[in-house]
């Protein structure tokens, strides 16, 4: 009607003031040109890659010495609140080397664990016999360093002047037969007028149901805490620890074993786990590009451009990697996920290169056909290059240090692909059009007459046959998935009832995706950086079995100085630990002021004042040692600041629970902070969320701003964006139900999800505003027609590239694989399904500055 072509014209005139082709258009003229040069010297191109990168390859030479894979380090934040309350912990409570207490350790400590568990009962006497004989082999097990033995007793952390034991052995004298004299109370026991967390020792406990006796245990824990100050010799000991249980066989119980270092020593053999992987990947992208470029002419054949796309992306990886390696960057072992990911952008733009090649007429000659074919597909592969780069870039602003080597090495490593392309590979490609133009056959290089003899064989001219071109279009011959895409796919997708599935299908996707969003979960869990098959899997599924139930003692630090001895004082600690204890998920608190308070009601102290106070204190500490450490004096015996202890059950997320024990130590009247050494690992929680969030936005606006920079179309930009948009919202509620958290891993891979996102509706896009057509429907059937096959090959031989991962036997690998699978998959249906049907659909796309 009248009122549709006001509204198009009135739109169209809206259009005619935004000039977005101002760069579009000199950076197309400017990569004419220098196609063109490169078409003229080719071998200049070809070899000063080549060059390049055997300079900066050296740089491998230092890998092994900028090897960074601590976990601490890599996978925690960088500025995280637990690292500063740690640092303040250590200043002001010192450690005791005398008086060892696992409780009151800023760190995890040095230790070698077991687990010992029957599926009925661990406290018999047969089952206590082998745990006691186990722990008898590894106190008096005999280690060699510097050609001198010592034992555990040698390393052994200090009690009073004895080695740190496990108090269950003690409860029972290490004498199986006293366990029926003994009534275990159950979580705590008083043991020699000290209260023992029995928790931290026995797992899956069955009590009466009368009294708190314990009947039966289905695990008992041990621990043997070690001194740190040789980490050489302590490495040593644990080491031979773990070989000792490897080698352990029993009859009565199962054991799983564990050390301080166990998941240190596993993530460092992860990158080992899928170097065999790299050759595995690289022969089925090399094959599947051969195939992919196969022809049946022996001189149109791109057999040699195909190899050339796969080694211009190893000689990417090889010059990006060893740059880095030689100025000092460190190389963290989620890059070693980098090259499976380059290698499918490096051959989607070959594939977009070829096709656009195949495009152009071929009695030109070759500066002329790589001018031509420079000019419609360098733009669009500078799109997606300067996309996925940028994500990648912006991507280093992370707060965890493995995003950002991940992305410093993987920007850079897409910056050398792009650069390669556009020239090793436009210098290959301009080789292999001298052949053709010669006529050449691409194996051989004989010259192949253009009339062969009528009398030849069929196998002889199938094997020598070639040359041959479209005389009405003087281009290749079209390939049949071209033909398909060009002569039923478009016209069949273009149909109304197909564009009203189309809509109906992007709902019902849409709405999956929102549903998983709102189940993703947070956090990355420590024993996914082990393989699958590591030994510490079995101690990790005992613990989480046995050991769930009282998870944490936290430590909670007083920083002021309180007048303990008066009422107020007495009451603002109290009220504080009040506020604790009304938490859901806090069991119990243990103080030394209530311990103090305790001891001064038995004896009939008087500690109301501050000089009683201080005086029989110092009576008490005498008495109880171990508290010591949890106040710190000034000279003058005045309190500083001190701490007390609560235990956390697993009664809520971690998440809410470090979030709700800073938020009530915010809220007390007092200086408060909590700590314990697994909030370096939780602090994760607290920011992932918003990290993630921040990263992904920012660089969602870079990339519609690069787009609207590139693609001269206002409206289709932004539908590039809205497919960004799209992208990153299927595959975070899809990778939520494939069982994926959020964590600093994941989250290296929805960075580049944003630039993959943006490859295959760039490149549709392009096409779609580049088609001189004027309808809707015929520029969407011209855009899947010209780059439906290359956006196809790039996105199953991206899928190739990263499939080999998915067998692999660690979590950081398999993610990746899950997440980039996503990616390509949901990419790959916006760009040949939703985008062009939307476009024809919704989009005014007519070319401005013409």
């Amino acid at each position: 009607g009248t009122s549709w072509d006001l509204g198009v014209k009135l739109r169209e005139t809206i259009m005619a003031n935004f000039h977005t082709d101002c760069i579009e258009k000199p950076l197309r003229l400017w990569f004419e040109m220098m196609g063109c040069f490169i078409g003229c010297h080719p071998w200049w191109f070809f070899i000063a890659p080549l060059v390049l990168s055997a300079g900066l390859g050296s740089g491998f030479y230092f890998l092994t010495d900028r090897m960074s894979n601590d976990i601490e380090e890599q996978f925690t934040p960088v500025d995280g609140k637990a690292k500063m309350e740690r640092r303040y912990i250590q200043e002001t409570f010192p450690e005791n080397d005398l008086m060892f207490s696992s409780v009151r350790l800023s760190t995890d400590g040095t230790f070698a664990t077991f687990i010992a568990t029957s599926d009925s009962n661990v406290l018999t006497v047969e089952s206590l016999q082998e745990i006691l004989d186990l722990d008898r082999k590894v106190r008096t097990m005999v280690v060699s360093f510097d050609n001198k033995p010592f034992e555990y007793v040698n390393l052994c952390v200090r009690v009073k002047g004895n080695c740190y034991s496990n108090d269950i052995l003690d409860i029972i004298g290490y004498n199986t037969s006293n366990i029926d004299l003994v009534n275990l109370t159950f979580p705590w026991y008083y043991y020699k007028s000290q209260r023992v967390a029995l928790y931290a020792s026995l797992g899956s406990v069955k009590l009466n149901k009368e009294n708190s006796v314990v009947e039966s245990a289905q695990a008992i824990q041990l621990r043997y805490y070690l001194q740190d100050d040789n980490k050489t010799k302590t490495d040593r000991w644990l080491e031979d620890f773990l070989n000792l249980l490897s080698n352990i066989s029993t009859t009565s119980i199962k054991v799983s074993y564990s050390t301080s270092m166990s998941m240190q020593w596993e993530f460092e053999k992860s990158p080992g786990s899928v170097i065999h992987l790299f050759a595995i990947t690289y022969t089925i992208a090399i094959t599947f590009s051969i195939m992919s470029c196969w022809r049946l002419d022996n001189v149109r054949n791109k057999v040699w451009v195909a190899c050339g796309g796969v080694f211009a992306t190893a000689l990417a990886i090889l010059s990006s990697f060893g740059m880095l390696l030689l100025i000092g960057q460190t190389f963290v072992m989620t890059v070693a996920s980098c090259p499976f990911m380059i290698l499918g952008i490096g051959i989607d733009d070959m594939f977009i290169m070829v096709s656009c090649w195949q495009r152009t007429h071929v009695k030109d000659d070759v500066p002329k056909r790589l001018a031509d074919t420079y000019k419609d597909a360098a733009v669009s592969i500078t799109i997606t290059s300067l996309t996925d780069a940028l994500a990648l870039f912006l991507g280093y602003t992370s707060t965890f240090r493995s995003v950002q080597s991940f992305c410093l090495y993987g920007g850079l490593s897409v910056v050398f692909c792009y650069l390669y392309n556009i020239t090793f590979l436009g210098a290959l490609m301009a080789l292999n059009g001298q052949r053709e133009e010669k006529n050449r056959h691409w194996f051989t290089c004989s010259v192949i007459p253009y009339d062969l003899p009528s009398d030849k064989s069929k196998c002889f001219t199938f094997w020598c046959d070639g040359g041959s071109y479209d005389p009405n279009t003087n281009m290749e011959k079209m390939h049949p998935m071209n033909h398909f895409f060009k002569k039923f796919y478009g016209p069949f997708l273009t149909q109304k009832w197909i564009k009203l599935c189309v809509l109906v299908i992007y709902a019902g996707y849409l709405a999956v995706s929102i549903y998983g969003c709102y189940t993703l979960e947070e956090g990355l869990d420590i024993r996914n950086l082990a393989s699958d098959d590591s030994y510490i899997s079995n101690y990790y599924d005992d613990q989480s079995l046995h050991f769930s139930e009282y998870s944490l003692s936290v430590m909670v630090a007083v920083k002021q100085p309180l007048p303990y001895w008066s009422e107020d004082g007495q009451k603002n600690f109290s009220s504080c630990i009040a506020n604790f204890e009304n938490l859901n998920y806090v069991n119990n608190t243990f103080a030394w002021l209530l311990s103090f308070q305790q001891y001064a009601n038995a004896a009939s102290l008087n500690i109301n004042s501050q000089q009683a106070f201080q005086h029989h204190l110092l009576e008490f500490l005498d008495l109880s040692p171990m508290f010591r450490q949890d106040i710190n004096f000034t000279a003058d015996n005045e309190i500083q600041a001190s701490r007390f202890f609560i235990q956390i059950v697993n009664q809520t997320s971690t998440k809410d629970m470090l979030i709700g024990l800073r938020k009530t130590a915010e809220q007390c009247e007092v200086k408060l902070l909590v700590y314990h050494p697994a909030f370096i690992y939780f602090d994760q929680y607290t920011v992932i969320l918003q990290d993630t969030i921040v990263t992904i936005l920012v660089a969602a606006i870079v990339m519609l701003v690069i787009s609207l920079m590139l693609i001269p179309n206002v409206l289709c930009s932004f539908w590039v964006a809205f497919a960004i948009c799209s992208v990153i919202v299927g595959v975070v509620g899809f990778m939520a139900l494939w069982g994926v958290n959020l964590d600093s891993i994941s989250m290296i891979n929805l960075v580049m999800c944003i630039g993959f996102s943006v490859d295959f509706s760039a490149h549709i896009s392009y096409s779609f505003i580049s088609s001189p057509s004027y309808n809707m429907n015929e520029k969407a059937q011209d855009a899947v027609a010209h780059l439906g096959y290359p956006v196809l090959q790039g996105a199953v031989s991206t899928v190739l590239g990263v499939v080999v991962l998915s067998t692999s036997g660690s979590y950081i690998f398999r993610t990746f694989f899950k997440i980039m699978f996503l990616v390509i998959s949901f990419g790959l249906f916006h760009g040949l399904v939703f985008i062009p049907v939307f476009l024809a659909l919704f989009g005014i796309c007519k070319k401005c500055c013409e």
